[in-house]
């Protein structure tokens, strides 16, 4: 996890689905538990989710929201926005860029920094990958 000021980020990549929700939601939850400030989930390695892994961000998003926090997902891909849209979570997210996020959007955050690529800090989870930022 690689913390910077008053947020941590981790980097999600993979598959986000009902093989890797249970160590995905596992890892997501130590990390909302373990910091404080914002959770910045960035999603640009991940190929695909399905509606269990949108669960798995959503039980992410309401734990962080317990514990005084926000999740903000950056660097969302167009397939997976294209169903935050659909399911109209995008109005509930924090999002950075992307789409017209509701009111508690990130959408005017300063861009993103390069993709943590060090799997020797990777927690594996099935088919997805959360690695922590260098």
């Amino acid at each position: 996890m690689h913390i910077t000021g008053d947020h941590a980020e981790l980097v999600v990549g993979g598959r986000l689905d009902v093989r890797s929700a249970a160590d995905a939601r596992t890892a997501l939850h130590s990390a909302v538990d373990s910091g404080r400030g914002d959770l910045v989930l960035d999603l640009a390695a991940l190929d695909s989710w399905d509606a269990t892994g949108l669960g798995v961000i959503m039980g992410a998003h309401r734990r962080a929201g317990r514990c005084g926090r926000r999740l903000v997902l950056r660097d969302v891909p167009p397939q997976m926005q294209r169903l935050l849209v659909a399911t109209r979570l995008h109005r509930i997210l924090a999002i950075e860029g992307g789409t017209g996020a509701g009111p508690g959007s990130a959408a005017t955050a300063p861009a993103p920094e390069a993709p943590a690529t060090a799997p020797a800090d990777a927690v594996r989870a099935g088919q997805v990958q959360i690695l922590t930022k260098p």
